[in-house]
């Protein structure tokens, strides 16, 4: 009998089919990809088969003939999604594949295998870390990085893990480019950075619960912001999405309750899931006025809601309330990120929902109610087409006057993007200008300021790429930064920060 530990592991995983392991030699893998095109001959390549449209003959010519990897774990057979009258043999389709073996996991046992497989390459995995995770429509990458600094300034050695890429104690590491990485890519971090931190806070976005990259993870506390329309694209309805998203309760550890500031949330818990669950809800406390003078972000009610879930998620991986956590605050990249000119305001925020939209516009109207509102914002494409005009819509209500422009338009032509858009813009106070070219638009935007008698107070929102360093347009990501074309327009127009 083979003794070798590689062949012990994969002994114990659930597979509907796999090769005779006796008649295998797997000395030879020595890592676990889940990126084709990261693999050696060496690797063990995890491909999580989706129905996205494409044939396995597809699949396997686009992913996987011309990959290194020596041998193959996935989550269904290859050719059990071939259209009627277009099968092949499966010895047939596999050909390109040059006789490597191939692992098809039982149904429900893909998160196992993976974390049985992360748990030989990665040793070092959850159970060495207290974790922290974050869920929501909008609100996450805040939350996130309000707690990160609030553990710092308790002493706490943090790995932050989010939108914004990977953070180890306060220092930019590397962009990931998930919201929650994939699970081996997720194992991987924690095994490279296990001796410089001991305490783990992730945004866990929808797709990430759905998919199982947080697979084996036990939160020591966990919130979820809010609810609203986003990503139906990937998972098709509305229920659907919550649905993902409530799959944060079965990664609680034993007594955890679910913090949320959402009424909405809380209610719709306890009602569409069979089980009592633990939610505890959270009221946000009154702001000093110390604290808002020194954190004016706290003035916006999102933005306080946010720190009270963070405050909240402190205190029980701390054991102990901090005590005036507003001093460890910061601001977040590319969330209401201001620059100042006499009356003139420019917040750039990521904001791309339609309850976003409408909660950072309601937010700017409470906070500056002598100001108008100009609004510059987009629609990616490839994405959810459904939310277009409600974010036209949302864009309309909350401001005076509106911009329309491109935001990662992908593979879709921005007029079409745009028309999309225009249909749910039909209320708009004055008509929507339309310039497509996202860095003229906002130069436009600045020329609209300048024109403006100077005794007006204007807050003017650009809204939807945040701290993104793109434009995503046919494939290629192009550098493109909404914060480097204010700061050249203030300086086209000779500005100075106040």
């Amino acid at each position: 009998m083979n003794t070798d530990p590689l062949h012990e592991v994969i002994n114990t995983c659930r597979f509907t089919k796999a090769p005779d392991l006796d008649a295998l030699d797997l000395s030879g893998l020595t890592d676990i990809q889940w990126r084709a095109d990261r693999c050696t001959p060496s690797s063990i390549l995890c491909f999580q088969r989706f129905d996205d449209g494409r044939t396995d003959a597809e699949i396997i010519e686009r992913y996987l003939a011309h990959s290194a990897f020596g041998a193959l774990v996935t989550n269904r057979p290859l050719g059990a999604g071939q259209e009627a009258g277009m099968r092949q043999t499966e010895s047939t389709l596999l050909e390109p594949l040059g006789g490597r073996p191939v692992f098809v996991t039982a149904p429900d046992a893909w998160g196992e295998t993976l974390e049985r497989l992360c748990d030989h390459f990665y040793p070092t995995g959850p159970a060495q870390w207290q974790i922290a995770g974050v869920t929501g429509t909008n609100g996450k990458t805040t939350t996130i990085k309000y707690l990160e600094s609030i553990l710092l300034a308790a002493g706490r050695k943090v790995l932050s893990i989010g939108t914004l890429g990977l953070s180890l104690n306060g220092q930019p590491l590397a962009e990931t480019g998930f919201t929650s990485p994939p699970y081996i890519e997720l194992r991987r971090i924690l095994s490279d950075c296990r001796a410089e931190a001991d305490t783990l806070v992730m945004e866990v976005s929808s797709h990430a619960l759905h998919q199982g990259r947080v697979q084996g993870l036990r939160f020591a506390a966990a919130a979820w912001t809010n609810f609203s329309q986003d990503h139906l694209d990937y998972h098709g309805d509305e229920a659907s999405y919550f649905a993902a998203k409530a799959m944060i309760l079965d990664q609680l550890a034993d007594g955890v309750p679910l913090l949320t500031t959402s009424a909405e949330v809380e209610r719709r818990l306890r009602v569409e899931r069979e089980t009592e669950v633990s939610v505890a809800r959270i009221e946000a406390a009154p702001i000093p006025d110390e604290a808002l003078r020194a954190r004016p972000f706290l003035a916006l009610s999102f933005n306080r809601a946010n720190s009270a879930l963070a405050c909240a998620l402190a205190t029980r991986l701390l054991g102990s309330e901090p005590e005036a956590p507003w001093h460890a605050l910061q601001p977040v990249a590319g969330r209401f990120d201001c620059f100042v000119h006499q009356q003139r305001t420019i917040v750039i925020d990521f904001a791309h929902t339609p309850d976003a939209l409408e909660n950072i516009l309601g937010a700017i109207r409470e906070a500056f109610p002598q100001a108008k509102i100009l609004t510059l914002f987009g629609c990616g494409g490839d994405r959810d087409r459904s939310k277009r005009p409600l974010m036209g819509a949302a864009v309309c209500r909350g401001s005076d006057q509106v911009i329309l422009t491109s935001d990662n338009p992908r593979f879709e032509e921005p007029q079409a993007i745009a028309d999309d858009t225009l249909a749910g813009m039909r209320d708009c106070l004055e008509p929507p200008i339309l310039i497509l070219d996202r860095a003229e638009a906002i130069a436009a935007l600045f020329d609209h300021l300048a024109a403006r008698p100077d005794d007006e107070s204007w807050v003017a929102l650009i809204a939807g790429k945040g701290h993104e360093p793109y434009l995503d347009q046919q494939g290629v990501k192009r550098p493109y930064s909404d914060r480097d074309q204010v700061q050249l327009n203030l300086r086209r127009l000779g500005w100075e920060m106040t």
